[in-house]
C-alpha cells in the first residue's frame, strides 16, 4: 500500500448482499472502488452481529486491492491473528473497546496488517494523542456503529483537530457511516480521504446490474474532491 491523501471511496459490504459476497466485492471493485471495507461486529461491542474471519478469509480471493477491516468488538486482541491471516491489509480496533489500545495497535503491526484505531462519536480526537506514531489509518465514526443507514452526524471540528494533530505523517482519515453525495464535501475539506459509505453506493444496483455502483462511487468521489482538489 503506497501512502497518498487523494480521495478514495471504500464501500462497506455490510450494505452488499450477504449471499453473494464474493460477487459484491468483485462487482464494486470493478465499477471503482478503491478500497472494500469490512465491518465486524459482535453483539457485545456494538448492538448487532455480522461476520467473523472465516467470512474475510472466504471473500479475500475476490479482492485485488485492499481489505479494510473494521473491528466493532470486545475484546479485540485475541482476534488480531485470525483477521491478520484472513487476509486483512488494514485492521481498526476501537479506542474504546479495551484498556490497551497501545498494545493492540502494536499488535496488529506485528501481525503484518496496518493498524487503524476509530473513535466513536463521543470519543474525542485527544484520545488518539499519544498513539499517532504506531497508527497508520484513524477512523471517525459518523453514526454510532452497529447498523448501517444511519443518519450523519457531523464530526467536521474533530476531523479537523486530527489533521491538524497528525501533521505530516502517513496517516489515513477515514469517515465511517452516513456518508454519501451531501456529506462528503464537508468531511473531505475538513481533511478525511477515505470515505466508507454503504447504502449511499450499493443503493439501485446488484450483482446481475453493477452499473449503479459505479454511478453511486462516482458521484461520492465528485462531490468530495470539488471541495478537496
Amino acid at each position: 500500500m503506497t501512502f497518498d491523501r487523494s480521495i478514495k471511496i471504500a464501500p462497506s459490504i455490510l450494505a452488499a448482499d450477504f449471499a453473494n459476497f464474493g460477487a459484491e466485492c468483485e462487482a464494486i471493485e470493478a465499477q471503482g472502488a478503491d478500497w472494500v471495507h469490512v465491518d465486524v461486529m459482535d453483539g457485545h461491542f456494538v448492538p448487532n452481529i455480522s461476520f467473523g474471519p472465516t467470512t474475510c478469509a472466504a471473500i479475500r480471493p475476490h479482492i485485488k486491492g485492499v481489505m479494510d477491516v473494521h473491528l466493532m468488538i470486545s475484546p479485540v486482541d485475541p482476534y488480531i491473528d485470525a483477521f491478520a491471516q484472513a487476509g486483512a491489509d488494514i485492521i481498526t480496533a476501537h479506542v474504546e473497546a479495551g484498556p490497551h489500545i497501545h498494545r493492540t495497535l502494536q499488535a496488529i503491526r506485528g501481525a503484518g496488517a496496518k493498524a487503524g484505531v476509530a473513535l466513536n462519536p463521543g470519543t474525542p480526537a485527544e484520545a488518539v494523542a499519544h498513539l499517532l506514531d504506531i497508527t497508520d489509518l484513524i477512523c471517525v465514526m459518523t453514526v454510532n456503529p452497529g447498523f448501517g443507514g444511519q443518519k450523519f452526524i457531523d464530526m467536521t471540528d474533530k476531523i479537523k483537530t486530527l489533521r491538524a494533530m497528525i501533521g505530516d505523517r502517513p496517516i489515513h482519515i477515514e469517515i465511517d457511516g452516513g456518508v454519501d453525495v451531501k456529506t462528503a464535501p464537508g468531511v473531505a475539506q475538513a481533511g478525511a480521504d477515505v470515505l466508507v459509505a454503504g447504502s449511499a453506493v450499493f443503493r439501485g444496483g446488484s450483482v446481475t446490474d453493477p452499473a449503479p455502483y459505479g454511478d453511486n462511487i462516482r458521484a461520492i468521489r465528485t462531490a468530495a474532491q470539488g471541495v478537496y482538489v
